[in-house]
């Protein structure tokens, strides 16, 4: 069964959370015992990646132990073509669709396409959006993006029914990491109205399980924390308590 699939049949049970890994923040030498922890904790998937930083010979080994230490998927979430491996399970492919520049909407995706291809690497086709306060966050500023402004949910609800029409099969709303605050829930409702039964993944400045719970609520299927787990003294404890409200919370429909 492809990742994608699997993905979806736990979707049909209840909503998931992804734990994000940035080996260059937390250690390449920390990654694997962090995923182990996240997957002990309840975690459905390890997505590892990062703006800046994570690539090259350095991201192969550390995607090879993190494999090695879970059996959950292990997910590519790249931020430009250098964070690619072949030995991760999937890749997000993502494209930037509320990117000023180009290159982060199908520039980058042109130029790792018959590299991804040779390594056989699953490809999960994902649409991108950046909101408010996205802007003020690196992955903002490197990807050249205009956030989804707050004030205008419409035009969220315009480009998440754009991804749906272009076919993604996720469409990820990223306040960024470390962000002030998260997606905000008329963001999160107006994605959700455009895509129907389609899959939306939430990610960035949640830093409680009430708030992923509330993000659920809204409309999310799939709540992603990072920045939050990467100081924390047990990561278990910090993962299962994001992962067990996540389990247990009834989506909007």
């Amino acid at each position: 069964m492809s990742v994608y699939d699997s993905l979806m049949e736990k979707l049909r049970e209840h909503p998931l959370h992804f734990t994000l890994i940035d080996p260059d923040e937390i250690g390449y030498d920390n990654a694997a015992r962090f995923a182990a922890e996240a997957e002990r904790a309840g975690t459905d998937a390890i997505l590892i990646g990062g703006t800046v930083g994570v690539q090259g010979e350095l991201l192969d080994e550390t995607v090879r132990k993190i494999k090695n230490a879970v059996k959950i998927p292990v997910i590519l979430f790249p931020g430009d073509i250098s964070g690619i491996s072949p030995f991760a399970d999937a890749i997000l492919y993502l494209s930037l669709l509320n990117s000023r520049n180009p290159y982060y909407i199908s520039g980058v995706q042109a130029l790792s396409a018959p590299i991804i291809l040779r390594w056989g690497l699953e490809v999960i086709p994902t649409a991108y959006l950046i909101t408010e306060p996205g802007g003020e966050t690196a992955a903002g500023w490197v990807g050249d993006a205009r956030p989804l402004p707050v004030r205008k949910p419409s035009i969220t609800y315009a480009y998440a029914l754009s991804a749906r029409f272009l076919g993604y099969k996720f469409v990820y709303l990223e306040a960024g990491s470390g962000a002030a605050y998260p997606v905000d829930d008329r963001l999160v409702m107006a994605a959700r109205k455009a895509l129907g039964n389609a899959p939306l993944i939430v990610g960035g400045g949640i830093r409680s399980p009430d708030v992923a719970v509330q993000k659920i609520q809204a409309g999310a299927d799939v709540i992603v924390t990072g920045t939050v787990l990467e100081g924390a003294d047990d990561v278990y404890s910090a993962v299962s308590a994001f992962a067990s409200a996540i389990h247990s919370a009834e989506r909007k429909r």
